[in-house]
């Protein structure tokens, strides 16, 4: 009965020391608070997106 009761603990214990699956929650985590800013930021993103584009086009026909 003690070896079992050992064992019990034994396991119990190491339950709160593994962290394999820690990694995987922290980038799930991550991701799912890059895509809400995202979609928060869509607008804002967009018109910067066009405003580097669009100044990058021009610039680069005037070099042509």
């Amino acid at each position: 009965m003690e070896n079992k009761k050992s064992s019990f603990l034994k396991r119990a214990c190491s339950v709160g020391k593994n962290k394999d699956g820690a990694g995987v929650i922290e980038v799930v985590l991550i991701l799912v608070v890059l895509i809400a800013l995202v979609i928060l930021f869509k607008e804002q993103i967009m018109d910067l997106a066009e405003l580097i584009f669009g100044d990058m086009f021009t610039k680069a026909q005037s070099v042509f």
